[in-house]
């Protein structure tokens, strides 16, 4: 086994809380039974949404690629279980929403039928390229709740080596003990799938970061690491604070790296997955099974029977808090998430979809209504405790003025809506519902500025097109016209010096025969008189004959 690093570093600011994970956190991984229907979104990661590949009425089998990928940042998604397709419609989704969005339906069959495996390989066999192009296949985001496809981060670019491949076994949000729970149970898949990421990333170590109020993981961790006699990994035990789960807060605790601002953890030669993202990645190479449950943690005083249980991806959350007991007297709200980073779910009909790694049903003395906000007194404790070292009052001033501007001077992108600054407001104001605010909108100038820049890009082409599609009628026009000429034989502008000598001669008949001058004193000629002028109007008229015939030959 691996030397843990020998010292630790500490990110600023941070919230020791109450961690309330024993309600959920005594009892083993239950699997729910399958549900009758499955609500299964289009939308359940960062990126574009999958596209159809079913209609309705056709059935599929579990494991079946229902949608495929659309774009490079998207992933396909999976029937989670066996059955038929019975509509393709709008169902409410998890967001804050709270809107509605596209979904496939499957009636379910009870068979659970699983399609023909073609994902299942000796990992240890395949390039980077393939294991990246299979993990994909396999609908594989990140389970720590952002879901970012995981593919992706398997591709850092060959201009930015991998050092650490750091597995993020913090789980600092209160409440949540889904990952504690798998690694307990299920180490040896974390550690398969962790050596099956690191393969993909030729990273030279693998650290499994774990705080320390979860002994049992650790030992667990450390045990699956010396049955595969490795020297590569290594379980690094981390102190209890929130949110140290955060990645870029992670890193600097381990490696003491700092992420640069608006940079990826690959700038510091570190990539950073979940546990439950590495097991899933291992059931897809052992067992040829694409990303169609998870494992989430169902909590709070407001359901009856608290724990972990494994769902298939599109069961309502209805159908998982009564295999939990129910509700309670005390349930006030249903959260997806935790109190930190969660937020409200209005209808129970919602499905559990591939980020949902929390259900919390919190009682009216757990998670109390928001208050109405005061004023800002400015009294600096949110600075004090944002791990991002930010300024979250300024943030505040610049996102409620709707100045997105100035906002993102004070790196609006760098906060991780930890929610550290709402937490110890005495105003209680929603500063981390402003701060999501900005980035909205800031995403929707941008995405109205693209869209404003292709349509002046496509008007200045129309221009262009109709005043080149002119010019060219008018050279086909100047053609026809002189061609006609040419066939009547008419001077052209081909023949500029010829018309202008013809002209000169018309010119010169006219004026003569238009002057009418007679000859005077020609009475009492002599006749040698006579016989000069008869021979002047001679040469006269042969010099007027020699110039038209050398005008012609011209």
């Amino acid at each position: 086994m691996g030397k843990a690093p020998h010292h630790l570093h500490r990110f600023h600011g941070g919230l020791h809380l109450p961690a309330n994970k024993t309600l959920s956190s005594g009892s083993p991984i239950r699997a729910l039974p399958i549900p009758a229907r499955l609500v299964i979104p289009l939308s359940q990661h960062i990126g574009t949404a999958a596209d159809v590949m079913v209609k309705v009425g056709e059935p599929v089998l579990r494991g079946q690629m229902i949608a495929r990928a659309q774009g490079y940042v998207s992933v396909p998604i999976h029937a989670s279980s066996s059955g038929t397709v019975v509509d393709i419609t709008d169902h409410l989704i998890p967001h804050p929403s709270g809107l509605s969005a596209p979904c496939i339906i499957i009636e379910t069959d009870g068979k659970d039928t699983a399609v023909d495996d073609t994902l299942s390989a000796d990992h240890t066999q395949l390039d980077p390229s393939e294991l990246r192009n299979r993990i994909r296949q396999a609908g594989i985001v990140g389970l720590g709740g952002a879901g970012f496809p995981s593919f992706i981060k398997l591709n850092p670019g060959t201009n930015r080596p991998i050092a650490t491949l750091l597995i993020n076994g913090a789980e600092c949000e209160p409440y949540i003990s889904c990952d504690d729970r798998l690694m307990r149970e299920r180490a040896a898949d974390v550690i398969g799938g962790a050596a099956i990421l690191k393969h993909a990333l030729n990273a030279t170590e693998c650290v499994i970061a774990v705080e320390d109020n979860k002994p049992e993981a650790i030992q667990a961790l450390r045990d699956a690491i010396a049955q595969r006699s490795v020297s590569d990994f290594a379980v690094v035990v981390i102190p209890t604070l929130y949110p140290t789960g955060g990645e870029k807060q992670l890193i600097q605790v381990v490696t003491g790296r700092e992420v640069p601002s608006q940079g990826l953890p690959a700038d510091v030669g570190v990539i950073c997955h979940n546990p439950g993202t590495a097991a899933a990645v291992h059931r897809v190479f052992a067992l040829g099974e694409p990303l169609i449950s998870r494992i989430i943690t169902v909590t709070g005083t407001g359901v009856r029977e608290p724990g972990n249980v494994e769902v298939r991806v599109g069961t309502p959350m209805a159908d998982v808090i009564a295999a939990c007991g129910g509700y309670t007297d005390r349930a006030q709200r249903l959260l997806m998430g935790g109190p930190m980073m969660g937020f409200a779910v209005g209808n129970d009909a919602t499905p559990v979809i591939k980020t949902t790694n929390c259900l919390l049903v919190a009682g009216g003395n757990e998670l109390p209504l928001p208050q109405a906000p005061l004023p800002c007194i400015r009294c600096g404790a949110c600075v004090d405790v944002c791990p991002a070292k930010l300024l979250p009052q300024q943030l505040y001033w610049y996102a409620h003025a709707k100045d997105f501007d100035k906002v993102q001077d004070y790196s609006l992108f760098d906060c991780i809506e930890c929610g550290c600054c709402a937490y110890v407001c005495p105003s209680h104001l929603p500063l981390v519902q402003y701060y999501r605010f900005a980035k909205t909108e800031i995403w929707n100038q941008e995405r109205e500025r693209e869209k404003a820049d292709i349509a002046r890009q496509r008007h200045e082409y129309r221009l262009f097109r109709l005043e080149r599609e002119k010019d060219e009628r008018a050279a086909r026009l100047q053609q026809k016209q002189a061609a006609l000429k040419t066939a009547k034989g008419e001077t052209t502008a081909e023949d500029p010096k010829k018309a202008a000598i013809q002209a000169a001669l018309e010119r010169a008949k006219a004026k003569k025969a238009s002057a009418g001058v007679m000859p005077k004193n020609t009475d009492n000629l002599t006749e040698a008189q006579q016989q000069a002028i008869t021979n002047a109007d001679e040469r006269r008229r042969n010099r007027d004959s020699s110039t038209a015939t050398r005008s012609e030959d011209a």
